[in-house]
């Protein structure tokens, strides 16, 4: 009987001594798990601020060019001018050489605050087209 006692404490203790390594292996596991879930969210939320980042800088840069274009819009005023009602300068400069063969579409007067007012010309040539700004002498200026 001593030596039947003997071997149900073995068997008991290399039970226990199981219990105690699957224990020990769960808790690793669950250590893993944590670890790995807490580095996808760190990661996730760093994701979403750079993406939160670069939407807002986009988003910065449209407001600026639309404040640039509304600015540029009202400060400039353009009032279109039949062809034939260009003046003498202009009429001069288009039918000479350097615009030989151009006809113009369009004509616009344009005046941009306290600059001196030009001429704002569409002009043709077959299938080419061109904009062509001059002032009232027929000066290109620009």
């Amino acid at each position: 009987m001593f030596w039947h006692n003997d071997v149900s404490f073995l068997r008991n203790s290399a039970d226990a001594q199981k219990r105690k390594i699957n224990k020990f292996k769960r808790t690793q596991i669950m250590k893993k798990l944590i670890v790995s879930a807490l580095a996808m969210t760190l990661i996730s939320f760093a994701s979403v601020q750079a993406t939160a980042q670069t939407t807002e800088s986009a988003q910065t840069e449209t407001k600026q060019e639309t404040t640039t274009k509304t600015t540029t819009t009202s400060k400039e005023d353009k009032v279109a001018v039949k062809p034939e009602d260009l003046p003498e300068g202009i009429k001069k400069t288009i039918k000479g050489e350097e615009f030989s063969g151009w006809t113009v579409k369009k004509a616009f007067l344009v005046k941009e605050g306290a600059k001196t007012p030009y001429y704002e010309l569409q002009v043709a040539k077959g299938s080419e087209s061109a904009r062509v700004r001059l002032d009232k002498d027929g000066n290109n200026v620009g």
